[in-house]
């Protein structure tokens, strides 16, 4: 009986499964072993460890610095929900078809050219100072408000373009399609292009917003008392510097996550497509 290529996939993975997952683990033990020996024999690993992992320290600071986290985690809820429906406009506004709208794609695409050129710490700046500088009525002068504008507009031209290579990968009989039961050009990007391009750059999408998470810390450059910000102080206060540790352990803790995460919807997706394709 000629076996299956399910059967010979079973041998192929399942076979050799148990002995690879213990290979990999010895390596792990033996390449991390390797270098905590290297580091904790340095010559210099005292002072470092008393400088940067001091467990005192941790104590004393971890406390404040994870209570000006949650300035971090509000900026970057706010500004991804934000992000995700003006970048989604950007996008559109470039995939308009026709010379009529040259003007709107010729805005969107400045824009995004523009605020991907241009560093996120520089539009920070910019923004943090400059308009609060203006003194216009009405205004906010808020810093938390501007840093966080200026991450909504960088991330947002990333995000747009995202968004456009979802568009552009649905299929233009996609459309055609659309349009002969009756859609106008709007119903059909509304309801059958768009639906398939926001589920395909998922994982492209979460990914950015890891990149988000993390530029939330240059916010404390205009000013706020953020993670970052509370542990300049506290390591200006006792010349030591492990208060940074305990907001990079804060930003770890919510990356690592948000990483995983995407690993798993790039993980099923890739099933999803392959299963398409043996169907």
């Amino acid at each position: 009986m000629t076996p299956t290529a399910g059967d010979r996939r079973s041998r192929i993975l399942g076979g050799g499964a148990g002995r690879n997952v213990g290979v990999a683990l010895l390596s792990t033990v033996v390449v991390f072993g390797l270098l905590t020996l290297l580091v904790v024999n340095s010559a210099g690993w005292d002072e470092v460890k008393q400088k940067f992992f001091n467990a005192e320290e941790f104590r004393a600071w971890f406390p404040d610095v994870l209570s000006a986290f949650w300035l971090d985690v509000k900026i970057f809820c706010v500004a991804e929900v934000v992000i995700l429906v003006f970048a989604l406009g950007i996008a559109v506004l470039r995939s308009l078809p026709g010379p009529v709208f040259f003007p709107l794609r010729f805005m969107a695409i400045a824009y995004t050219d523009v605020f991907r050129g241009v560093p996120t710490i520089l539009v920070v700046y910019i923004l943090g100072f400059g308009v609060p500088g203006l003194q216009l009525t009405g205004v906010s002068t808020d810093p938390v408000v501007w840093g966080a504008v200026a991450l909504v507009l960088v991330y947002s031209a990333y995000v747009a373009e995202v968004y456009r290579a979802g568009i552009e990968s649905v299929h233009p009989s996609q459309e055609a399609a659309a349009r002969s039961l009756g859609l106008s050009r709007g119903q059909a990007l509304r309801f059958v292009i768009l639906p398939q391009a926001v589920r395909r750059v998922v994982p492209p999408l979460l990914n950015d917003f890891i990149g988000l998470q993390k530029d939330t810390a240059l916010v404390a450059l205009i000013g706020p008392v953020e993670a970052f910000r509370q542990a300049d102080i506290g390591a200006n206060a006792d010349f030591n510097y492990t208060p940074y540790f305990c907001a990079a352990v804060l930003f770890v803790a919510v990356t690592i996550p948000l990483a995983r995460f995407t690993d798993w919807l790039i993980a099923r997706d890739r099933r999803r497509q392959q299963a398409g394709r043996l169907a």
